[in-house]
Formats: structure tokens, sequence, C-alpha cells
């Protein structure tokens, strides 16, 4: 089943190096291995994304440590500095036998909540979000997990999915959908609309 946190690490990478970057990462990884944990390349922009599986607390200085010999690894092929984000699960409308999913692609989107409407709106997105999840093949899994520590406060998203990103993304384009979009931003998303933040990353083969 999915995991009960998640550490999101990611990070931008200098035009050029993103396969020396991929390489030394993955090296890393096999020197101290961890079970579920993957990384992806974001098909927007590039930038990496390594994606944790934990069980408990006590496990982050170990991941600090390795973090730090990350940092002394690549950090001169990178543009920016690293952004973590812990995640705690909340419910799976489309679970995983997996820590996480195992597809070639996921998907994070992200809300932040107005706080006075969080109750309403997790008993809103059952009947909306994901019953439109549910129903659509396309969408081989679909967690949903909450910040817990983060510069970026709020429900985040964990979709898996093995189609095109464009066949994926006809799921969320839809009117159906874009009609929930509409009710989400007029009461529950800090900033509306706009405050909707999706991007879409494919599993890197290192």
């Amino acid at each position: 089943m999915s995991s009960t946190l998640l550490v999101l690490n990611e990070v931008a990478v200098a035009p050029g190096r993103l396969d020396q970057v991929l390489a030394e990462w993955d090296r890393l990884h096999r020197k101290e291995p961890v079970a579920g944990r993957a990384l992806y390349v974001s098909v927007d922009d590039g930038n990496v994304l390594e994606i944790t599986p934990v069980k408990e607390l006590s496990e982050l200085d170990g991941l600090n440590a390795g973090w730090k010999q990350l940092w002394e690894a690549v950090s001169d092929d990178l543009v920016t500095d690293f952004r973590r984000h812990l995640l705690e699960f909340v419910e799976a409308p489309k679970d995983t036998a997996d820590p996480l999913p195992q597809t070639p692609y996921v998907q994070l989107r992200y809300i932040e909540v107005k706080p006075r409407e969080y109750a309403a709106y997790r008993e809103w997105r059952e009947n909306t979000i994901f019953d439109v999840v549910r129903r659509a093949d396309e969408v081989k899994t679909f967690l949903a997990y909450h910040s817990l520590i983060s510069s970026q406060p709020g429900v985040m998203f964990v979709s898996g999915f093995e189609v095109e990103p464009a066949d994926y993304q006809a799921v969320f384009t839809s009117p159906e959908y874009q009609e929930i979009v509409r009710q989400a931003g007029d009461r529950y998303i800090v900033g509306g609309e706009s405050g909707l933040y999706t991007r879409v990353y494919q599993r890197a083969d290192v």
C-alpha cells in the first residue's frame, strides 16, 4: 500500500548536465538504497525529482546524510537549491500495492485549501475529484497527501499513469473536470483557480 510519509526533493539542473546529475544521483542511491525510492524528470523543464517513501520520521536523519553527499557531488551542475517537502498520507482513491506508483509517469497536483473549509473540502472532493479519477482508466494510481513540513503547504495528489501525458491530461481538461476546478476555486482554494499547481514527471531510466 502507499507510503505513510513521502519526501519530495526537487532541483533544477544546468543545461546539458542532466545525464551527469542523474548518473551521480543514481550512484548514491545504489550506495545507500532506500526501498521504493525513485527518480523522475519533469516533462516541462527537465527538473529532477526524487520521491522517497518513509515509514518513520526517524528515517529523515539518514536521508539528510545522503543529501549532504548529493550536494557535494552535483552542486556545480545545478541552477537552483533543492526544494524539499514532507507529506503525510490522507487517503487513496486508487491505491497502489507499492509505496509509490510504479508507472512510467507521475503527476503532482497541489492546492492550498482554506483552513476553515478543509473539512467541507474533504467531503466535497469524495464526490467530485475522486469520482472522476475512479472512473478514468487513464489514471492508474491516485494518492492524497497533505503537507507536514513544507514551504508549499496544502493538499498534494500523487497520480500515476502509463498513457501519453496528453491522453492523461484529457481527463482533467474535460468540461466535467473544469467545472470541478471552478467550484473548488470559488470556495476552497487559496488564490482561486490560479492556486492549482500541476507538474508531470517521467521516471528516470538510469
